[in-house]
């Protein structure tokens, strides 16, 4: 991909960028051009494009932003990534992260260094906290994913369960959230067991069925592989050769916390999931788990850490900015 060099008139700066694979084209700058007017309108920028040439003006910051995400956008699509809107939106974001690109790539081309595969689909870092968090669960035997709803923190987490399970790393997924309702009083619920918790583990399930063909997901569960089960049942048991997800675990109690906590066993890796700020157990944050144990554990040799921001939201850009509203940011 060639650049010319950005010539400059008054405060505002002109950058003509050629795509040297014009049979790309199409899958980088979407359908009627819809990913470069999602540039244009995150980045404040005027893009128009001829043929495989595209030309940007705008600020100069703005157009190094920009120059950023469509590189990074023709390397995507070089390696045969699906770009859509929310892909393109991940982009822009990562872009405010001055060496993430850096980071994502050895060198000009080649795949990021970090990534997931699943049956269905391999995943690569989408924000700028990603690629530590992808990272971490690659390594550590104890994370704590903490940031707002959108973030892929317990979608990721169940993407590297499903990786390690499929290559036999583990024997087991376990996966686990309180069974606690956000605000709302749902009265008795009709049915069994499984249909009574299940509402609260659809997220879950969600995810699982992203990774696995539907079959291999329910032969999985029948035959104990995957169990997808409320927090109060892991009471007593020692969960060895698995990987283990809490998720909402800023539901928990302290002892709940502590009591899940310690079911750790052998060659097993735990990510517990959550966001401090969406506490819905009676007393709010100051009776959490989540914060209590990461107040605790901070430091400790095998715990690791990472702490999402609202910039690491990868759905509607809308959602980052209703995080900040709310937490007055």
């Amino acid at each position: 991909m060639a650049k010319k060099a950005q010539a400059k008139a008054g405060d505002m700066s002109r950058l003509e960028m050629t795509f040297d694979k014009p049979h790309l084209i199409n899958s980088i700058f979407g359908e009627f051009d819809r990913n470069l007017v999602a540039i244009e309108n995150r980045l404040g920028v005027y893009i128009s494009a001829r043929g495989n040439k595209v030309q940007i003006e705008g600020e100069a910051s703005a157009i190094a932003r920009t120059r950023e995400v469509l590189g990074d956008i023709y390397s995507r699509v070089q390696r045969g990534e699906d770009i859509d809107l929310e892909v393109v939106q991940a982009v822009i974001a990562m872009a405010d992260e001055p060496t993430l690109d850096g980071i994502l790539r050895k060198n000009g081309g080649e795949e990021p260094k970090i990534m997931i595969r699943t049956r269905k689909k391999t995943l690569v870092p989408r924000s700028a906290t990603q690629l530590p968090y992808m990272e971490a669960l690659a390594r550590d035997d104890m994370i704590f994913a903490l940031g707002p709803a959108g973030t892929g923190k317990t979608y990721l987490a169940v993407a590297q369960a499903v990786a390690m399970l499929i290559t036999g790393a583990v024997d087991r997924l376990i996966l686990s959230r309180p069974a606690v309702e956000a605000g709302e009083r749902l009265g008795f619920l009709p049915g069994d067991m499984k249909e009574k918790v299940d509402p609260y583990l659809r997220p879950i399930y969600d995810a699982l069925y992203d990774c696995l063909p539907a079959e291999q997901v329910e032969r999985r569960i029948n035959s104990g592989e995957i169990e997808i089960a409320p927090l109060a049942f892991m009471r007593g048991r020692t969960l060895a050769d698995s990987f283990i997800i809490l998720d909402e675990a800023q539901n928990t109690t302290r002892e709940q916390m502590k009591m899940f906590l310690t079911r750790f066993g052998m060659n097993s890796r735990m990510v517990i999931c959550g966001d401090p700020q969406q506490v819905d157990i009676p007393g709010g944050s100051e009776y959490s788990g989540l914060a209590d144990a990461v107040g605790k554990l901070e430091g400790v040799e095998g715990v690791e850490i990472i702490r999402f921001k609202s910039s690491d939201v990868v759905r509607h850009p809308l959602v980052g900015r209703i995080v900040d509203a709310y937490e007055g940011a």
